[in-house]
Formats: C-alpha cells, sequence, structure tokens
C-alpha cells in the first residue's frame, strides 16, 4: 500500500524530449518506475528514451492506460500543459517545473477544481512524489531510503531527501513534496488526510517551513482528524527577524508565519518538533521504536 503513487501507476511524461525530462526520465525508468511515454505535440510519433511520445496527454493515455502524469514543460508552457492534463482527466499530475508564474498555478489550480478535482495536482515546483520500492514520479533519488511505514510530506525538496535518508532503516511508505511556491495544489492537509487513511502508514514526518500559515492549519487538521503519531520540523529558525527567505512562499508577518508560531501550534495539538531535521529523525525513530 501507498498514496497516490503504486507500483501499479503507469506514467507519462510532459516535457520527455527536453533536457531534464530527458534525464529524469532515464532515472525514473532506471528505478523500476513504469514510465509508459511522453508528450509533446511537436515531436509525436517518434521515439525517444525507447518509449513513444504522443501529441496530447489524452491520447498517451489512450494507448498506454496512464494514470500520472509528470510535468517538466518550460515556465511558459506549465499553465497549458497542466489544464491540457486536467482536461485528459489522469488522476495524478505532479508539477516539477519551478518558476512558474503564480497567476498561472493560480489559474491551473482553480481550472482543475472548476473540472471536479478529478485530477490530484502535486506542485508546481516540487521534486515529485516516490513510493520506495513501488514507484518514483519526479526527481526524488530512488536509492537513498527503503520501503517501510512512515509517511512524509514536506515543502522541501532536499529536507525531504535528508530525511528519507537519516531514517532509510525504517523506510516509508510514501514521500510526497509538495513544493514551497505560494499557490500549490496537494496540501499538508491532504497529504495527512491520506497518511491517516493509508492502512500501511504506522507514523507521518511534516516539513514545512517559514512563511504563510500553512503549518498552523494542518496542526489544527491534526488536532480534529489524525490519530497517528506526527513528528513535523519546520525550516527557518535561524531567519532574521524581518528578513524575506528561501522559497516564494516563504514570506513573514509579525509574529505570524515565523518558525517559532509554528511550532507552537503544533505542539499544542500533540505533535512533536525538531529543531534540526537531524533532531526530527531522532525524534521519528523514538516513536517507530516504541510502536
Amino acid at each position: 500500500m501507498a498514496i497516490w503513487l503504486t507500483e501499479n501507476s503507469k506514467i507519462i511524461v510532459q516535457g520527455m524530449t527536453g533536457g531534464e525530462g530527458t534525464k529524469h526520465t532515464r532515472r525514473m525508468l532506471a528505478s523500476g518506475t513504469k514510465v509508459v511515454g511522453g508528450v509533446n505535440a511537436r515531436k509525436a510519433g517518434i521515439t525517444h528514451e525507447g518509449l513513444p511520445v504522443f501529441g496530447t496527454v489524452k491520447e498517451a493515455m489512450e494507448q498506454t492506460g496512464a494514470d500520472v502524469s509528470v510535468v517538466f514543460v518550460p515556465p511558459a508552457h506549465a499553465k497549458a500543459a497542466v489544464k491540457e492534463a486536467v482536461d485528459a482527466e489522469i488522476p495524478l499530475c505532479v508539477v516539477i517545473t519551478e518558476g512558474i508564474p503564480v497567476h498561472d498555478s493560480t489559474e491551473f489550480w482553480a481550472y482543475a477544481v472548476a473540472k471536479g478535482n478529478k485530477t490530484r495536482v502535486i506542485g508546481p515546483n516540487c521534486p515529485g512524489i516516490a513510493s520506495p520500492g513501488a514507484s518514483n514520479a519526479g526527481i526524488i533519488p530512488a536509492d537513498i531510503t527503503t520501503a517501510g511505514r512512515i509517511g512524509l510530506v514536506s515543502k522541501s525538496g532536499t529536507l525531504t531527501y535528508q530525511l528519507m535518508y537519516e531514517l532509510r532503516d525504517i523506510g516509508f511508505s510514501t514521500c510526497v513534496g509538495i513544493g514551497g511556491d505560494p499557490v500549490i495544489g496537494t496540501t499538508h492537509i491532504d497529504a495527512l488526510q491520506a497518511f491517516q487513511d493509508d492502512p500501511a502508514t504506522d507514523a507521518i514526518v511534516m516539513i514545512g517551513e517559514i512563511g504563510g500559515d500553512a503549518e498552523e492549519r494542518a496542526a489544527a487538521y491534526i488536532e480534529q482528524h489524525v490519530t497517528k503519531p506526527v513528528v513535523a520540523y519546520v525550516a527557518g529558525f535561524t531567519a532574521p527577524e524581518g528578513k524575506t527567505m528561501g522559497h516564494a512562499g516563504a514570506i513573514v508577518s509579525g509574529s505570524a508565519g515565523t518558525a517559532q508560531a509554528k511550532k507552537e501550534a503544533l505542539e499544542k495539538v500533540g505533535v512533536r518538533v525538531g529543531k534540526t531535521p537531524s533532531e526530527t529523525a531522532r525524534l521519528m525513530r523514538e516513536v517507530m521504536q516504541s510502536r
């Protein structure tokens, strides 16, 4: 079991013939992921990396049975690519592209909602989703952890990798990188709900960062709906006061959005919060060893 991505998932890559698309298609294939084709309207009909290239997402789905799309399309064309995936009603669309204008992200997210949320959008500007030993959709390294019973949801790509590596001996059911842009599709809360409902997940690691109120909202959700143990880390404890740091989404307003405020909100509902990624891994290790 895993959430959203399993060993049976069939993946197409929008933008597969570009440099990044080619590189990461090779990596996904090498990890055993079922990549079944690519999409590029200008190169439809060719074979690339041993896989067929289709003109549209709809055609790729009809020909291959694909149920996941990974988007490596450049920022200027990413909005159209995601809307095309939504129109085709592919169940999962993972948007790796960074630098997409916030207005474009807002538009394609609203478009997915208006179309009935038949397509789950993860991202943009995210590392993707990996169910270790089963499938890997995006740029998360496939060989840094093992399959296990921890669920991971993270705003940060590199911190996703660090926690996966530090807890590699225990292993993960699914790791979801949701991205740190101001407007994203899948949220912490979406992942928390899915992990709560997943019988193969025993505990959850949640990684947030300064700015916005996503972690505070996640804390309120955990209090009402999550019975599994949650351990968290909030990046930005050492950020200078009043200075905008890192991701475009990391905008702090007064005391709201600071790492300390998020830590307090999470601890108030019983979430153990590490001050460093390594301390967070140690806290999760204690949780798993006590089960």
